[in-house]
């Protein structure tokens, strides 16, 4: 039986509380709390329950037509659509990402396959583009 997290992500492993299997197809929002692990298909936007750092992981057979935010993201399937990332991403070898993805910190692993914009960063209303800090000069003692 293949295990269900690499060893690099077993840290996160302990969190997941969900799981939507493979051969699962479903239609909706999701809104999670803890973890949620993706080996289905889910045709809707899923994102995390307000103000929780929580994380999605997306297996190899798993599927998402729709916009992504959450905190901690893992992806090793099919994404379609908007993704904000509050903490950090990692696009292990087999992902396929066909969107705009908004990132605090990214892994990206060799075979990972992205179409769209990337951008570090919070997501600016209407658009991909990072928001910089304005930059404060340093002031001598």
């Amino acid at each position: 039986m293949k295990a269900l997290f690499d060893k690099t992500d077993k840290q996160h492993a302990n969190s997941i509380e969900s799981l939507i299997g493979a051969g699962t197809v479903l239609s909706g929002h999701i809104v999670f709390s803890g973890g949620l692990r993706i080996d289905g298909e889910v045709r809707g936007n899923v994102r995390s329950a307000d103000g929780q750092a929580n994380t999605l992981v997306v297996g190899e057979q798993g599927r998402i037509e729709g916009d992504i935010e959450v905190a901690r993201l893992i992806v090793n399937g099919l994404i379609k659509g908007r993704v904000d990332v509050t903490e950090f991403v990692k696009l292990q070898s087999k992902a396929q990402v066909d969107c705009d993805l908004a990132y605090a910190v990214a892994e990206i692993h060799s075979g990972a396959v992205i179409h769209g914009q990337l951008a570090q960063g919070p997501r600016v209303a209407g658009g991909a583009e990072s928001q910089q800090a304005d930059a404060v000069p340093l002031q001598n003692p």
